[in-house]
């Protein structure tokens, strides 16, 4: 119960600052097609979720992320389920929050009349869409790439022997991670990479645009930003495992480095030589005076 408590918290934080910011660039007409300022406040809104869940559950805040660990042996199943309905459930109070918090905007751009798609359409502010002209697969292609580079760049930044960085710098390298990441992905299908950020908040505005028009849209494209970045997720799980087994059997990196449970050991074993040291030079000591 507490791990589900804090996946839902940090990843409802996580989407009231992500979808506020692009709520605030939708509601400002913006023409740019700058992905920098959503790609800042994601990053921000990860880096603050990681300081509240961090602690508890590794802010593992995406489902993918979760079902891809557990793939590996890293999370077990059941335990799964409950981080994945926390995400899910705290997109969808996100999402919630959004919608509270501008709703008389929603009604000055839109005249009261809520739209998905058109020039006073708000539902991408919520949930991600297709670009113009983008075929599914490619979408789907978009999402497998970029949660799989996405997971890649996290078990690096979490990996034991990495030494690269300090454990109170990783925070902040991840949010440099994602929003790197939706800077980088988010034209074809804006940059999900998070089945939980685009169904959480897609499920609410099914409450605010309707179900059918929700999950139908763009020949139901909702199924790509699921499973997209699933499949992502667990390649790029699998592939930094297997890249990290080759670096320890045929490289030199684990003869150099050592994990916790390897310098506990050597520490042991140090300890128990000082001590048979002392005893023999007290033998030593006793022969010379006796």
């Amino acid at each position: 119960m507490v791990q589900y408590l804090a996946e839902c918290f940090s990843t409802c934080i996580l989407i009231l600052i992500g979808e506020a910011a692009i709520a605030n660039y939708k509601f400002a007409r913006q023409t740019s097609n700058s992905t920098l300022p959503v790609g800042i406040a994601f990053g921000v809104g990860v880096y603050s979720a990681m300081m509240i869940s961090g602690p508890i559950t590794g802010a593992h805040l995406n489902p993918a992320v979760s079902i891809s660990l557990m793939t590996i042996g890293k999370l077990k199943p059941l335990r799964c389920i409950f981080y994945i309905i926390g995400q899910i459930s705290g997109a969808f109070l996100g999402a919630l929050l959004v919608y509270l918090v501008y709703f008389n905007q929603f009604n000055v751009f839109d005249g009261g009349v809520r739209q998905m798609i058109g020039p006073n359409g708000t539902a991408d502010i919520f949930f991600t869409m297709p670009a113009k002209g983008i075929p599914q697969w490619n979408t789907f292609i978009d999402q497998v790439v970029s949660t799989g580079c996405l997971m890649i760049f996290v078990m690096a930044l979490a990996y034991d022997c990495n030494h690269m960085i300090s454990e109170v710098a990783k925070p902040f390298a991840f949010a440099v991670v994602v929003m790197s990441v939706t800077c980088a992905f988010s034209i074809n299908a804006g940059a999900a990479v998070n089945p939980a950020r685009d169904l959480g908040p897609r499920i609410f505005g099914a409450f605010v645009y309707g179900w059918n028009d929700v999950f139908r849209a763009h020949n139901y494209f909702f199924w790509v930003p699921i499973i997209g970045p699933i499949v992502g997720a667990i390649l790029g799980a699998w592939i930094y495992t297997g890249y990290t087994w080759l670096i320890k059997h045929y490289g030199h990196f684990s003869n150099t480095e050592h994990t916790a449970a390897d310098k506990k050991i050597l520490l042991n074993n140090t300890q128990t030589e000082s001590v048979d040291d002392a005893h023999e030079l007290q033998l030593k000591l006793t022969k010379v005076h006796g």
